[in-house]
């Protein structure tokens, strides 16, 4: 990781001139203020920043594997939500070599992860306004505060970039918070020969001087925490699922032996998902597998999941679940994780019940009793804190956020009854479809389905309490 260097660039005096007076023009005189950084997450408070809204990145990569280094250009679109007379972008390392506002070069300067561009007059709420950060270097690995690498995260033949909760801040710029979605596109230029997968669809290829250029398009609304770009030698195989939808998988040659049985379920589970939880949100499915050591978990990328190493069906299952939970809901902030993991937990227990497995009941049963693990300490590890306040940001992805959180459903199932329940979870994912969605806003919505139940017990005890619940 590299340290951010503060260093400022100015306008030459008359085109700062000219600007000054354009944006005076625009906003009635200055009377707007910084939109600041940082958005108040209870466990990341410096990620995302304030006073706007992202609406798109348009991104132009450029990685040479040999010497790890990135060259790139990222123009942002967004929407001032209040009068700002500066704002902040999140960018972890690399070197920026410029900024423009509109086209035309403004002040900046760096301190730590954040970038702040000062115009020479204000951007009015509601107005739209685009910025262009060239910057360039070695990307940076980010160790979360539980320990796992996150960020740009090298490989024996190209990267893989994974972005959660804090990791995309170190390949481009931008409002790193779940709570800003933005459509994306993406333009990866790599050595011929090697392929760069990202999210959504691939709109052009094309090879000049040695090198090939990938464009990629995400049509719906992308949290940057679950925008990837894996540079490599991959197997490609595309194809169709009987109600037209492409699947797009990329798997790195030493995995595409173990791989082949589980991604061929893709089909499969999808339709299975879809019966369960609704239409699916997004124009394309798909995988990436990359090397066995490349991260140690699998992330639920946007339409495109992320494994290191030949995934086995429940982990398959569990990380397409996310896209309704998680990519298209998702969380407002990262105290909300476990409508993300709770979700998705809850869809391996419903595969198995649905394909000869131990049914939810059982799963419930023996995590509630304490036998479902080898180990008691994993056992016991659930009731470590309440699944909706994770006890720290090094937490947030322990047991009682995806175990309990699983159980929380399970609770409201066993209370409202398995029809009820089904259209419940389907039209939580309905309603929030591409937005975002926090703890209150789901015990609201699951109250306002079923009026009649009193659920007050489960989220008092189950989704917030301490300890272990008292279980009837």
């Amino acid at each position: 990781m590299i340290a951010g260097v503060s260093r400022s660039v100015r306008l030459v005096p008359a085109v700062s001139a000219v600007l000054a007076l354009a944006l005076t023009a625009c906003t009635g005189g200055v009377h707007g203020t910084p939109g600041g950084s940082g958005v108040r997450d209870p466990y990341f408070p410096r990620t995302g920043n304030g006073g706007y809204d992202v609406t798109h990145y348009d991104l132009t990569l450029d990685y040479d594997p040999g010497r790890r280094h990135l060259t790139g250009t990222a123009v942002i679109t967004a929407r001032a939500t209040k009068d700002l007379s500066a704002f902040d972008l999140d960018l972890n390392g690399l070197d920026v070599a410029g900024v423009t506002l509109w086209g035309r070069g403004v002040r900046w300067n760096r301190a730590g992860q954040e970038l702040t561009v000062r115009p020479p007059g204000d951007i009015d709420k509601g107005e739209t306004f685009r910025t262009t950060v060239r910057y360039s270097g070695t990307p940076g690995t980010i160790t979360d505060p539980d320990g796992s690498k996150e960020g740009w995260l090298p490989t024996a033949d190209g990267a893989v970039a994974l972005g959660e909760p804090t990791g995309s801040m170190a390949w481009f710029p931008g409002n790193h918070h779940p709570s800003d979605k933005a459509t994306y596109d993406m333009a990866v230029t790599v050595p011929k020969g090697l392929q760069a997968v990202s999210n959504g669809e691939l709109t052009g290829e094309r090879t000049t001087k040695g090198r090939t250029t990938f464009r990629w398009h995400t049509a719906e609304p992308m949290a940057s925490y679950v925008a990837t770009v894996a540079i490599g030698h991959y197997d490609i195989t595309r194809s169709t699922m009987r109600n037209g939808l492409p699947v797009y998988v990329a798997v790195t040659p030493d995995e595409a032996q173990a791989s082949r049985t589980t991604l061929a379920k893709i089909p499969e589970i999808m339709e299975w998902e879809e019966h369960t939880f609704g239409p699916y949100p997004f124009s394309s499915t798909g995988a990436i597998v990359d090397h066995a050591h490349v991260s140690g978990y699998a992330l639920e990328t946007q339409s495109r999941p992320v494994f290191p190493g030949a995934p086995d069906t429940q982990s398959l299952v569990h990380e397409l679940a996310h896209q309704w939970y998680g990519d298209s809901v998702t969380p407002k902030s990262w105290r909300d994780m476990w409508l993300n993991e709770g979700f998705a937990t809850y869809a391996e227990w419903l595969w198995q019940e649905d394909h000869g497995g131990d049914t939810a009941q059982e799963i419930f049963d023996a995590l509630y009793k304490g036998d479902y693990y080898d180990d008691s300490d994993d056992d016991e590890a659930i009731w470590a804190f309440p699944p909706a306040k994770p006890s720290s940001a090094a937490h947030i992805s322990d047991s009682p956020v995806y175990e309990r959180g699983a159980m929380v459903l399970h609770k409201i199932r066993q209370t409202v009854g398995d029809d009820a329940f089904f259209a419940i979870i389907k039209g939580w994912a309905a309603t929030h479809r591409h937005g975002n969605a926090d703890t209150a806003d789901f015990t609201a919505y699951v109250e306002k389905k079923a009026p009649h139940k009193d659920f007050r017990t489960i989220w008092r005890d189950w989704l917030y309490g301490d300890g272990k619940p008292g279980h009837e």
